[in-house]
């Protein structure tokens, strides 16, 4: 008897070697009090390295939502729409989890490179514990983006609670991004340098700081094409959810809902194909 069947008849598989996708699936949720604790590992990191520790998390996006806000508003001029400012609170801070989601999913295998040639474990848990890190990050900045819109004038509504279902269709449409873009840059290692432009393209591109509606009202074919862009439906969803005098078209809903799965299932067997390279191409 060989070696390779004595192990196929005791069960034993080599290090590394990709189970099919259920297995695989069971491997990742067996390891998820791994994946918490990885990701409230860095919070707990990143925050002792700061002065102001979480308080970042939230000075960040407020810094940004008054800059650019203060800037695009004046570019825009009478094109701003009502309840400009809100509006741009509302875009920053849920772009704010979408844009960390891709960067630091990114980086999730090549940035623990000793740990995935050092222990045998389902990678997918790498880019997961990435999610569940920027899930934990956006709790917090959900409330102060409410106390917020409460301060620029808004009321609180029953629909506010739209905002539950709005993450959690962003957090799989993240979780599909993040995966992807691992597997990327563990083949393409310049990709990492991309990443930060790619955010920033789709941050100034995807209605966070202007209406589509109003800048681009004389190409009403854009506005047409603006529809099928996910982050843009998300920002959608949620403005018309928080806004006063503000409604959402319930297609939205449904492109959203698409996008999202498909990125997520996509992006899982995209990660999947490639677990047993993951190692070696480190």
């Amino acid at each position: 008897m060989t070696a390779a069947e004595y192990a196929a008849e005791h069960g034993l598989q080599r290090v590394g070697a990709r189970p099919g996708p259920i297995t695989y699936l069971k491997q990742t949720w067996a390891r998820r009090d791994f994946a918490y604790t990885l990701a409230k590992s860095r919070i707990k990191a990143r925050n002792q390295a700061n002065r102001l520790g979480m308080l970042w998390e939230i000075l960040k996006p407020t810094i940004n939502a008054l800059m650019y806000g203060f800037i695009f508003g004046i570019l825009q001029g009478g094109r701003r729409g009502p309840d400009f400012p809100a509006y741009v609170v509302v875009g920053v801070f849920l772009f704010e989890f979408f844009s960390h989601s891709m960067a630091n999913g990114a980086k999730s295998i090549i940035g623990n490179r000793a740990l995935v040639q050092s222990l045998n474990f389902p990678r997918l848990t790498l880019p997961v514990s990435v999610i569940i890190q920027q899930l934990l990050t956006l709790a917090p900045m959900i409330v102060v983006m409410f106390i917020y819109v409460l301060i620029l004038g808004q009321t609180p509504k029953w629909s506010w609670f739209y905002i539950v279902p709005i993450v959690g269709l962003l957090t799989l449409l993240s979780m599909g991004i993040a995966m992807i873009c691992a597997r990327l840059t563990v083949h393409f290692h310049d990709l990492t340098q991309l990443i930060p432009l790619v955010t920033r393209f789709f941050f100034f591109t995807s209605g966070v700081l202007f209406s589509v509606d109003n800048l681009f009202k004389s190409w009403p074919w854009l506005v047409t094409v603006y529809d099928f862009h996910p982050i843009y439906q998300v920002l959608e969803i949620a403005r018309g959810a928080i806004l006063d005098e503000r409604t959402f078209d319930p297609m939205h809903w449904i492109g959203l809902s698409a996008w999202s799965v498909v990125l997520l299932i996509g992006g899982f067997f995209f990660f999947w194909q490639a677990e047993e390279r993951y190692g070696r191409d480190n």
